[in-house]
Order: C-alpha cells, then sequence, then structure tokens
C-alpha cells in the first residue's frame, strides 16, 4: 500500500476528483491548505491595486492505494490538475505499513 499526496490548485479539485472517481479511487481526504513553493506568493490587482499572497491558498489530496495503482493515479492527476504554471503543485508518495477498518477489524488491502 501506499499514501498518496496531492497538493494541487484548489481551482483544479473537481476536475481532478472527478477523474479519480473514473479510473476507480474510491476513498480520498481534502483538506484546504496554505503555502508556496517555488512562486513565493502570487501577485494580484484589486480595485488598481497591486498586492501579494505571501502564502496562497491551495488543496490537499490525500489517499491510500494498492501499489498496483499507484503509476495510473499519478498520471491522472498530472493530466487534470497541470495548467503550465508555476504553482501546480506536487504529489509526494509514501509507503504504508498498514491499515485497520474499525468497524469490521480488517487489515491490509481488504480495508481499501
Amino acid at each position: 500500500m501506499k499514501r498518496i499526496e496531492c497538493i494541487i490548485r484548489p481551482s483544479k479539485l473537481d476536475e481532478v476528483k472527478i477523474a479519480l472517481c473514473e479510473i476507480g479511487v474510491t476513498g480520498m481526504s481534502v483538506m484546504d491548505v496554505r503555502g508556496c513553493g517555488r512562486e513565493r506568493g502570487i501577485r494580484e490587482r484589486f480595485r488598481g491595486s497591486e498586492y501579494t499572497i505571501d502564502l496562497p491558498t491551495k488543496v490537499k489530496l490525500e489517499m491510500i492505494v494498492r501499489d498496483e495503482d499507484v503509476e495510473e493515479i499519478i498520471e491522472t492527476v498530472l493530466a487534470h490538475a497541470r495548467t503550465g504554471e508555476e504553482g501546480d503543485g506536487k504529489i509526494f508518495i509514501y509507503p504504508m505499513e498498514d491499515a485497520i477498518r474499525i468497524r469490521t477489524e480488517e487489515r491490509g488491502d481488504e480495508v481499501l
């Protein structure tokens, strides 16, 4: 099992979520987060005034998936989250040792 963490633009959430559901991803957690990478914030204009947002809002998706599903999920997120601009986000993949369904006490891949 692997844990996939994707940090993407909020405007891409619906598109990514629909695409993941279409390939069979059944569970994910979504959190609003703030942060910046190389873009070091963004400059915007409002009513003629320019200002900088140092820590723009992003969305973090977390999924626990089977090892064999990882590459398809990565390709799907890349295809649907990319705009080609700085600030598109990152994908992180972590090994997952075990998972337990509380209701039935099932363990491992059966939980997914």
